[in-house]
């Protein structure tokens, strides 16, 4: 198998409401270094948050130039998916990963999921909560039994065997995603791209461990029992009935 190269990484966070720790997180993205000297794209897509995020992140922009960041906003609350469609339409790297804006997932394990990649192997890359001895914060029972179902019921309308179709760590070939059709505004996100990346002809999925820092709700967790609800009508309408 040939390797792949490829020279950039566009970086999507979708932000609400993260003004107290969007720096950190942006400090861990620039602290990293990429395999092969790829370079790093910093799309992050401030959802009309009621804080400091904008403050905070045009600080942060202006203090830190050597880090191609790039802010985009929008002027109404759309949700993270939207967010998401966003930030992803204005990718320019050849390969695309998803980053949350807080600090449940450690940046540091990019290389992790580009290293499939970089092989030759994989076209996406979805990184596991569940696999692999990384370290995991231990916090809700009944959200965990949540995310393994709606995976397992992911999988039954995919064909396909993911341990963790909900995590955030998703890499994906750029013009590939950019091609679909995303309509999902909130966390319907996953379920969706999900399914449809899985009906591209000859793509490609890997999986890879990863840790996972997760956050109470206290401190600022935003993922509710009606997500939930909406992710399985999302694995409903466009895994089993397959709306494009």
């Amino acid at each position: 198998m040939s390797t792949t190269l490829f020279t950039k990484l566009s970086i999507v966070i979708p932000a609400y409401n993260e003004g107290k720790t969007v720096h950190l997180i942006l400090n861990k993205i620039k602290e990293v270094a990429l395999k092969n000297n790829i370079q790093k794209e910093v799309i992050i897509v401030n959802d009309c948050s009621k804080d400091n995020t904008e403050e905070a992140i045009l600080w942060y922009k202006a203090h830190n130039p050597e880090l191609n960041l790039r802010y985009l906003k929008h002027e109404v609350n759309k949700g993270k998916g939207a967010a998401l469609h966003t930030g992803i339409g204005h990718a320019t790297g050849e390969y695309v990963i998803i980053q949350d804006a807080d600090l449940e997932y450690n940046p540091v394990e990019y290389n992790i999921l580009i290293q499939p990649v970089l092989d030759g192997f994989a076209d996406v890359v979805f990184g596991s909560r569940f696999m692999g001895g990384k370290p995991h914060r231990i916090l809700f029972f009944w959200h965990t039994i949540g995310n393994k179902f709606l995976t397992f019921l992911s999988n039954m309308s995919t064909n396909l065997n993911l341990t963790d179709m909900e995590t955030c760590y998703k890499l994906f070939k750029t013009t590939t995603v950019q091609q679909l059709n995303l309509v999902e505004n909130r966390f319907g996100f996953e379920p969706e791209v999900t399914a449809k990346i899985a009906r591209v002809p000859g793509i490609r999925i890997y999986e890879v461990g990863i840790s996972y820092y997760g956050r109470t709700y206290a401190e600022g967790k935003k993922i509710n029992w009606k997500d939930g609800f909406r992710a399985i009508y999302c694995i409903l309408k466009y895994g089993f009935f397959g709306a494009k």
